[in-house]
């Protein structure tokens, strides 16, 4: 199977693949971007992509979000995987912190790290690189006296020294993954499971749309797990509202709500119905 994904080789999502698929015969196609993961698929150059779609430190990950929402409408959720994220400060060789002036990651990781950097390295300037795997490579090959976040197996990839573990501001930093497939794929088997969907336009806007909105779930006693707001980017005060909720489509009482939403909503889509991780 060929499973597309934020590359290069050395990344998290990297570490999480290894870690879904233990021993798993797979053919990689590491991508720059998390869009282009998916964007794979939809265009039918990979079976699958595994995607991060949210952390419990820095919440969703809003490029998953909008690829999902805007530019993919021929893919779905078919699964997820929660991966215990464990970062590492790495440079070239041992350095001193007080010494490091950059330090380069992921906008994620860097986030996910912000007490450390404020803390450990106050004058250390903080880079955005495509990937943490990318932000090791740069270090790598720099003679600076520069620092990457990144994991373990991008250390032994290319070489360099840890100079700190566990550097996450939250000891419990998990980022749960989602597994993309071609719209109309079956998930596997599961005992619970999730759905996850979008909704947009809920009319001329009054007091209690929303809640008049998500009491189809409630009055079916269908709970909500997750409920974030996105720009429609269209204009301001235009809002998307992504929603995971508990049960699958193949539930009467979700599939009921689903459709009641749609009565009220002018844009409704199942991202997904999958089994919980």
């Amino acid at each position: 199977m060929r499973i597309a994904y934020l590359g290069p080789a050395g990344t998290f999502t990297e570490d999480t693949l290894k870690e879904a698929l233990p021993g798993g015969e797979l053919e990689p196609l590491r991508t720059a971007t998390i869009s282009e993961a998916i964007l794979a698929v939809e265009r039918g150059e990979a079976e699958r992509a595994l995607v991060p779609f949210e952390n419990s430190i820095e919440g969703s990950v809003r490029s998953t979000l909008d690829t999902l929402a805007f530019d993919a409408p021929g893919v779905t959720i078919v699964g997820e995987h929660d991966f215990a994220v464990r970062a590492m400060l790495l440079a070239r060789e041992e350095i001193e912190l007080g010494d490091v002036r950059v330090v380069l990651s992921h906008p994620q990781p860097l986030a996910q790290c912000a007490r450390f950097l404020r803390a450990s390295l106050p004058g250390a300037e903080r880079r955005n690189a495509s990937s943490t795997a990318e932000a090791v490579r740069i270090v790598s090959e720099s003679s600076e006296p520069w620092a990457a976040i990144g994991a373990r197996s991008a250390a032994d990839l290319y070489g360099c020294k840890i100079l700190r573990e566990g550097i996450e501001d939250e000891p419990n930093n998990v980022t749960r993954f989602v597994w993309i497939a071609p719209a109309g794929t079956e998930p596997g088997p599961g005992k619970r499971w999730k759905t996850s969907l979008v909704f947009s336009e809920l009319g001329e806007d009054h007091p209690g749309a929303l809640v008049e909105a998500l009491q189809v779930f409630s009055s079916r006693a269908i709970n909500l797990s997750r409920i974030e707001s996105r720009p429609m980017r269209s204009e301001l005060g235009r809002y998307m509202f992504f929603c995971d909720l508990e049960g699958g489509t193949s539930d009467p009482a979700v599939t009921e709500a689903v459709e009641a939403l749609k009565a009220k909503a002018a844009s409704v889509r199942v991202l997904g119905s999958y089994p919980v991780g």
